[in-house]
């Protein structure tokens, strides 16, 4: 039987809790992550709607999974490929594939309106690209992701990842000569 009486005296009735690594709640890491999902939502989804479910989708995963992380780069990875995967769902989703939109429907305008015109026909040329070519310009130069980890998200080979990042810049030039050539 321990008592309390004397506990700070004798060592070996001292109870101390084992060391533990504090999770952050998905309070804390929706405020440190929010701008990084958001942004990967809006450049797969096109559609600020869809961007907004797919971005509370992520988190909702993670708050109900709450997924063990090693640190904070581990927590991020686990985030952007959550991200990758729901806007993936939202776009090969039945009614995204099925439904033709009237061209004057608001989902087919910019998501960002920066007030910048370059900003937004960078944005424009971006979203234009193949999703292939999207994910890795976004993931390294939006989110100054290395390519090997890119490659470890992505599961392709480091070869593949910096093919897709020069082809999707020969590509994002193009676009981006066409639209000031307009």
């Amino acid at each position: 039987m321990i008592t309390t009486e004397g506990k700070g005296d004798d060592p070996m009735t001292t109870l101390e809790a084992p060391a533990r690594t504090e999770t952050p709640d998905t309070a804390e890491v929706m405020r440190r992550h929010k701008q990084m999902v958001y942004a990967i939502c809006c450049t797969h989804t096109r559609c600020r709607g869809d961007a907004d479910d797919a971005f509370q989708e992520v988190f909702l995963t993670y708050h109900r999974k709450q997924p063990v992380c090693r640190d904070d780069e581990h927590r991020k990875a686990w985030l952007i490929r959550t991200a990758l995967t729901v806007t993936r769902r939202v776009a090969t989703s039945s009614w995204s594939t099925r439904v033709v939109l009237a061209p004057d429907d608001a989902r087919n305008q910019a998501v960002f309106e920066v007030g910048d015109k370059q900003q937004d026909s960078l944005f424009q040329a971006l979203s234009s690209l193949p999703e292939t070519y999207r994910s890795v310009i976004h993931l390294f130069y939006f989110e100054d992701l290395p390519v090997a980890q890119i490659a470890t998200l992505l599961e392709q080979s480091q070869g593949a990842v910096k093919t897709r990042l020069s082809r999707g810049r020969d590509m994002l030039r193009e676009a981006m000569k066409e639209d000031s050539n307009a």
